[in-house]
């Protein structure tokens, strides 16, 4: 299923070039991003990321240049509106998800409410 017109996830163009980094390191160029919501982390509901060759039957894809996001349909209704971006900071850096429908997040960001 492809991504409906009104994307709810934005991909920024730090985590394209994230993406692309993930798949020279890991060798596997025809790997994208998987973005999952599960339970746990202090918040109550985590994000979890990792490379997917291709996406399920029924996730929503989103394209940015060449790189592909796949998000389940569970997923995908906590995610509505979000943004994926990429940070770097002196530690190194992160994805991170401007989620607005998070109620609150944990300080580390990859942990939130509804």
């Amino acid at each position: 299923m492809m991504a409906p017109p009104e994307t709810p996830l934005v991909v920024t163009a730090n985590a394209v070039r994230r993406i692309r980094n993930l798949r020279a390191k890991e060798e596997r160029p025809a790997a994208n991003l998987r973005l999952r919501i599960i339970a746990g982390g202090c918040s109550g509901m985590q994000y979890r990321m990792d490379l997917s060759e291709a996406p399920r039957p029924a996730d929503a894809v989103f394209e940015a240049e060449d790189v592909k996001v796949y998000v389940d349909p569970k997923s995908l209704a906590y995610l509505k509106g979000s943004t994926l971006e990429w940070e770097e900071d002196l530690l190194g850096g992160q994805f991170k998800i401007v989620n607005p429908n998070a109620k609150t997040s944990c300080s580390c960001g990859l942990s939130f409410t509804i």
